[in-house]
């Protein structure tokens, strides 16, 4: 008879470290049990793994959740999400996210019965309890809690030892903020928050709070050490202007909001979905894939991808002083009523394409500077030295601009350059990087967690890329150009624009 066992509760007297310990031992007892469950080299007790509940299960948040379930250091006890279940999410391909998990199971029947591509927190919990259940001898765990409400799962969850967010942006400060004062670690996808405001009071509690924090946009960026290498040798003399262009955005952009009214999904709570955000009807444009074209739910194309660029090069680079002024243009939008063309006064959504100039002053490595950054298919024009190998600007990519020279590289610093080529051939010092092994991106997290160390992505190291990308989305909402004093969070030239570093909450959710 298949043994199958449920999980307790923190409202119980066995918590979840002592059910999942006594699950082990009962199996031992009934069955021959691999050494990779109950012992042996690497093996880690069920009582000394890092416990994490998954809040949002979407596609991103079931792409990463490999990640996790894989690591040893890990138990992952407790999904999230408003949305019960669902095929309707959107992702790069039809099939990536149901090939995702066969692989992840080893089952390649998995998902046959959905059309469509799956996502929910029934997908969730059952991602996570089949994993298990292939290292128990029964063939069967239920060892994962599934939510509705974070705020629930919070309050319940006592053992989770942290909290992993993979919501929408605009809950990412709340429930870091919830999640912190609960003396939860939290690890965030990016950003730390859509609001200048909610950034500071999310970094400023990691500071005080005897937690870890990590922004999931941090990896090892070795190229950048390269780089800043080669500008203090002076190959570009005094840097000036550092350009970083994408591709994105990669969803559906509208300049305005939908106005049909289609019916709630079943199983999806619009109300939790919206959260901070006050009342708004419901409609597909606003969720799953698309919420980051929206400033009330996103960031835009330079939060979705800029921080993956900028938080490492800011690391290495020693930028650590925010930027004092910004400046940005947007994609324009014109429509027909009747026989003229009409203006759209676009105040709710990102651009389809943008160009944004973020003023730095001088760093403690780095004299002043300007940070370009350039998206929707905009980039630099091609400069002289590429002109020179007869090259054009790649479609991504990052440029290091100095009064005495250029260094080009890919989207985040990858295969850098100097240009053109022939400089590049005649510089004597120190061209290419060595090969190495990259690790799972849980494992840094759950390295600081386990040491007690802060971890290289903390909250703790990412206030100036969290407020730099924020003051972008002030300056292409405001349309001119914003002068930013980071000490009193006041834009100085402009009163009005203010309101845009926060944003009005609905009741019951204010920070």
């Amino acid at each position: 008879m298949e043994t199958k066992f449920s999980i307790c509760t923190s409202q119980t007297t066995m918590n979840r470290r002592k059910f999942i310990g006594s699950t082990a031992a009962t199996a031992a007892t009934i069955s021959i049990v691999p050494r990779h469950v109950l012992g042996g080299a690497g093996f880690i007790p069920p009582s000394d793994k890092i416990t994490v509940a998954n809040i949002g299960c979407g596609t991103q948040g079931l792409r990463e959740m490999p990640g996790m379930l894989e690591n040893p250091e890990i138990q992952v006890v407790a999904v999230c999400d408003p949305n019960k279940f669902t095929t309707d999410y959107l992702d790069w391909s039809p099939n990536g996210i149901r090939n995702l998990i066969r692989t992840t199971l080893e089952d390649p029947e998995w998902g046959a019965q959905y059309q469509g591509i799956p996502g929910g927190r029934d997908i969730g919990k059952e991602f996570v309890e089949k994993y298990y259940a292939k290292n128990m001898p029964s063939g069967a765990y239920k060892g994962c809690s599934s939510y509705e409400d974070y705020r629930e799962l919070l309050e319940k969850e006592k053992d989770v030892d942290a909290i992993k967010i993979m919501a929408p942006d605009h809950h990412h400060a709340y429930l870091a903020i919830a999640a912190m004062k609960k003396g939860k670690h939290v690890i965030t996808h990016k950003p730390i928050a859509n609001r200048i405001s909610e950034g500071k009071l999310a970094i400023d509690l990691a500071k005080k709070a005897h937690v870890k924090t990590h922004l999931l946009a941090w990896s090892e960026k070795p190229e950048y050490d390269l780089i800043l290498q080669w500008i203090e040798n002076g190959v570009i003399g005094t840097l000036q202007e550092i350009h970083n262009w994408s591709h994105r955005p990669v969803w559906e952009q509208w300049p305005s909001r939908p106005k049909e009214r289609p019916p709630i999904p079943d199983g999806f709570n619009w109300k939790l979905w919206l959260g901070p955000v006050p009342d708004l009807p419901y409609h597909p444009h606003y969720t799953h894939n698309v919420f980051r074209g929206w400033y009330d739910f996103g960031g835009g194309s330079i939060a979705d991808m800029g921080h993956y660029s900028l938080f490492p090069l800011f690391r290495t680079f020693g930028i650590d002083t925010p930027p004092i002024g910004a400046k940005a243009y947007g994609t324009t939008h014109r429509y027909v009523d009747g026989n003229t063309y009409k203006w759209i006064e676009n105040d709710v959504s990102f651009p389809l394409s943008s160009l944004i100039q973020l003023n730095f002053p001088k760093q403690k490595k780095l004299p002043a500077f300007d940070l370009f950054w350039y998206d929707g298919g905009m980039k630099p024009f091609i400069p002289e030295e590429l002109k020179e190998d007869n090259r054009d600007i790649t479609d991504e990519g990052m440029m290091f601009v100095g009064d005495k020279g250029k260094i080009l590289a890919g989207f985040s610093g990858e295969h850098p350059e100097i240009i053109p080529a022939r400089r590049m051939h005649a510089y004597q010092g120190e061209k290419e990087l060595p090969e190495r092994e990259r690790g799972r991106r849980s494992d840094t997290w759950a390295a600081a967690i386990k040491n007690d160390k802060e971890s290289p992505g903390s909250f703790i190291y990412a206030g100036t890329v969290t407020e730099a990308i924020n003051l972008a989305a002030v300056a292409l909402r405001t349309g001119k150009k914003v002068d930013y004093d980071s000490a009193n969070m006041k834009i100085t030239n402009d009163e009005t624009a203010n309101a845009y570093l926060t944003r009005e909450y609905r009741e019951g959710w204010e920070l």
